[in-house]
């Protein structure tokens, strides 16, 4: 994940520049690949570590080693600035999108979900506006919009053609987590939330979720098993220091540095990656539907992410 768009429009970074060089290039494709690769690991772990539960321990790890970050670097997190009540709502929906994405994975393959996540510049696209109003979609950006709306509609036909209740369940699950990031990203855009740190702004985000993940999954009576192999081990030392915390903060790092719309447009590559890595690691079949889909997604972020001139 991660990954946030919405985290370049802070105030306050140092001085940014106006194109992508060699090491923005390299960082950027290192976080997609890694989120693409994320979605595959999260699949090969829940036969040992229950969803919800999974997703507890890498939000919880991921919290305090940003707190750790964060007192280390001198940074206020817990500072009376007004938006407590923003962060708590942008955390809520935050967490609501990592349980859609977990429970998810246990119904459909890894790039198929991964398709359906990455329709969330299109809830940004279409909800934005109504609060932003330079925002407004102009001519290009409804095509691209088009284009999302057809590789959903399109994709989601091969999963009920297949005649698999589940795996329409768990693609479902997937535009909800899609849905629930676009939303997120409005919230922080439509509030104060623009104005604090991009620490403590994922700090919100992690820390809700931290705490309401467990509670969901004891909710749906999870058992909590705590021996676990050496393959879960680096898969959740994996999702925690490198998936929640590390490439969060490159990415936030770089869109402090580099123009927001260009970065966006490097999003596409995640579910690429996912799709790759779930045919070589987990044997995920790859039809010609899905690869349409993921093209027709493809475009229309670029296309979404265009500015006039």
């Amino acid at each position: 994940m991660r990954r946030r768009v919405v985290l370049g429009y802070h105030q306050g970074m140092s001085a940014r520049k106006n194109h992508l060089d060699g090491l923005a290039v390299s960082l950027l494709l290192g976080c997609c690949l890694f989120w693409g690769f994320q979605q595959v690991l999260i699949k090969a772990t829940i036969s040992e570590i229950a969803p919800m539960f999974q997703a507890s321990l890498r939000l919880a790890g991921a919290t305090v080693l940003l707190w750790l970050w964060c007192a280390w670097r001198g940074i206020a997190l817990f500072n009376r600035d007004g938006s407590w009540r923003a962060g708590l709502l942008a955390g809520a929906l935050f967490g609501a999108e990592f349980a859609c994405i977990y429970l998810g994975l246990q119904y459909t393959t890894a790039s198929r979900l991964t398709v359906f996540l990455y329709t969330s510049p299109f809830w940004v696209a279409l909800l934005v506006p109504l609060w932003v109003t330079s925002e407004r979609l102009r001519g290009l950006q409804w095509v691209g919009l088009l284009a999302a709306f057809v590789a959903v509609v399109f994709a989601l036909r091969e999963g009920f053609a297949g005649g698999q209740a589940s795996t329409v369940r768990g693609d479902l699950l997937g535009l909800l987590a899609g849905m629930f990031w676009g939303l997120t990203t409005v919230v922080i855009r439509s509030s104060g939330l623009v104005r604090i740190s991009a620490e403590k702004l994922l700090f919100y985000q992690l820390a809700v979720s931290a705490l309401a993940l467990p509670v969901l999954s004891l909710a749906m009576g999870e058992t909590w098993v705590w021996r676990f192999s050496p393959f879960a081990i680096t898969s959740l030392l994996l999702q925690t220091v490198i998936g929640a915390f590390a490439s969060y903060l490159a990415w936030m790092w770089m869109l402090g540095h580099y123009p927001a719309t260009k970065i966006s447009v490097f999003v596409f590559f995640t579910p690429l990656f996912a799709l790759l890595f779930g045919a070589l690691w987990l044997h995920e079949s790859v039809t010609a539907g899905l690869l349409a889909a993921l093209a027709m997604v493809a475009v229309g972020i670029v296309l979404v992410n265009r500015r006039p001139a």
